[in-house]
């Protein structure tokens, strides 16, 4: 008993130290040979002045400028089929606020009829044809 009790002690602790027996001999590392960083240095422009609480900043918009042409990389020149499509669907007769508007009450709307309110209100189906019943 007392042979196998010692057998079961000293196996797992000749298998976690057999690691280190068989394994290759690297140099240890050398803590005196660390590189130094270069020191820091204060910057010679000393015109600058700390913002005021409560302005706005006036290069605040330039930034936003600036940001969106670094992402997006400015306004790209359009085809001639894009720039004839867009004339053609009159770009230049948009009102400037129409998003804005588009909830307003006093918007004009084009009354689609019975038969648009019942193809966007039908349920949903598993075949494969299209039905609509508009209400008579």
């Amino acid at each position: 008993m007392s042979k196998a009790l010692t057998a079961l002690i000293l196996m797992p602790a000749l298998a976690l130290g057999g690691c280190a027996l068989f394994a290759p001999k690297t140099a240890p590392l050398d803590e005196f040979a660390v590189a130094r960083n270069a020191p820091l240095v204060i910057p010679p422009d000393y015109t600058l002045t700390p913002p005021v609480a409560g302005t706005i900043s006036s290069t605040a918009e330039g930034a936003q400028t600036q940001a969106i042409e670094a992402l997006f990389g400015g306004p790209s020149p359009r085809s001639q089929t894009e720039t004839s499509l867009l004339q053609e669907a009159g770009r230049d007769r948009a009102a400037l606020g129409a998003r804005s508007v588009a909830g307003d009450p006093d918007t004009r709307v084009v009354d689609k009829g019975n038969q648009t309110r019942a193809i966007l209100s039908a349920p949903e189906s598993q075949s494969t044809e299209a039905t609509a019943n508009p209400p008579q």
